[in-house]
């Protein structure tokens, strides 16, 4: 059986005990996930195309663009081309796989997309029931196979290898967060990259102090933090790593504050098991950096899934509704920080897969560097 068989079973147990007889996914990661097709939304409100999964049938609904791609891409499916939109379409496939109630992921579906495909059903006579649902397939992604994780593997190796020539020539006083942010991004399509994971963060002194800064053009000063977040997008996985150097020597507070983070993240790492829980993770690193005097300067969830999105299941962080219980081949990030606005802050991240002993982390880049001397 292949992965894409394995998925797709995985899937229809799930539909049964939900009685869905056929289900509609919209999400691209969901759909690559499940068929192999690499075709990308450009915007929201574009798709390349959905699949439809019933007990004995699985179709692939796209127009012209992407018909030769994914009848070579997805040899498990049926392709379908549609001409006037897959809404239009909707109500004839339905009725050849006999669907009474249709399954669909309620977070991609707008609600103007929801009212065509409504009325498109209604106008063809038939009582189609739809029921929305979440994380029917991100359920399934949370475990990773020995593939994926490969896949995570070298695309955080690349990631790394194109920050380590950075850190080497570009990283020098006087550069501006742009310009190096954007060699970054350069040397990781060069070393093979099929697209950034996200866009770049580089961001100096008080600038780093925003989790998420945007590269201007302010320029890089001695003893200041400089944080860069930064991964790569290989064969559809992502990587996403941060570190926080210094060009010189920090001041007493960033000093403190760097070796807080550190071992915040190193207790949370050590702390990682099978079975324990995403928030108790989360509780270990952000009580260490509470005890050091920081509560409140670390805002943001302990880490977060990663694979075929950036962002994905497991959150670990401290929102109770969030929790999941931590099991063998999940992978995620481990990410503390301390911000100090109008300061600057620290943040460190490595990337983690669960294994039997604990957490076998990704990153072969030491978490402590120092840049060439200015």
């Amino acid at each position: 059986m292949t992965a894409i068989e394995h998925r797709i079973n995985g899937l229809r147990q799930k539909m049964e005990s939900e009685k869905i007889d056929t289900f509609l996914i919209l999400i691209e990661e969901n759909r690559r996930y499940l068929s192999g097709f690499t075709g990308e939304d450009t915007q929201y409100d574009e798709s390349a195309g959905a699949l439809l999964i019933s007990p004995d049938s699985n179709i692939l609904a796209t127009d012209s663009r992407y018909e030769i791609q994914a009848r070579q891409e997805c040899p498990d499916y049926d392709v379908v081309i549609y001409q006037k939109g897959l809404a239009k379409e909707l109500p004839g496939l339905l009725k050849s796989l006999k669907t009474r109630r249709l399954g669909f992921e309620s977070r991609r579906l707008s609600h103007e997309g929801y009212a065509k495909m409504r009325k498109e059903l209604d106008h063809s006579g038939g009582s189609i029931e739809l029921v929305p649902e979440l994380e029917m397939v991100e359920a399934l992604r949370l475990i990773k196979d020995e593939t994926e994780i490969e896949a995570i593997r070298k695309a955080v190796e690349l990631a790394e290898s194109a920050f380590a020539g950075l850190i080497q020539t570009q990283i020098v006083p006087g550069a501006a967060e742009n310009s190096v942010a954007w060699e970054l991004e350069k040397r990781m399509r060069e070393a093979g990259a099929q697209s950034l994971s996200f866009p770049v963060i580089a961001a100096s002194g008080p600038n780093s102090a925003l989790p998420h800064a945007i590269p201007g053009s302010r320029k890089f000063l001695t003893d200041e933090p400089l944080l860069f977040d930064w991964g790569a997008r290989l064969d559809g996985y992502c990587s996403d790593m941060t570190r926080t150097l210094f060009l010189g020597k920090p001041d007493k507070t960033f000093q403190e504050v760097f070796t807080t983070v550190y071992d915040a993240q190193q207790k949370a790492i050590e702390a990682i098991r099978p079975g324990k829980g995403s928030c108790e993770i989360d509780a270990v690193a952000r009580g260490h950096i509470e005890d050091k005097g920081y509560k409140g300067c670390f805002g943001h969830g302990l880490g977060h899934g990663v694979g075929l999105a950036v962002h994905e299941a497991p959150s670990l962080s401290p929102v109770a509704e969030r929790e999941k219980i931590i099991s063998e081949n999940m992978v995620f990030t481990v990410e503390p920080g301390i911000y100090l606005p109008g300061k600057g802050g620290v943040r460190l991240e490595n990337m983690v897969v669960v294994r039997a002993h604990g957490a076998e982390v990704f990153n072969k880049m030491a978490v402590r560097m120092e840049p060439p001397a200015p």
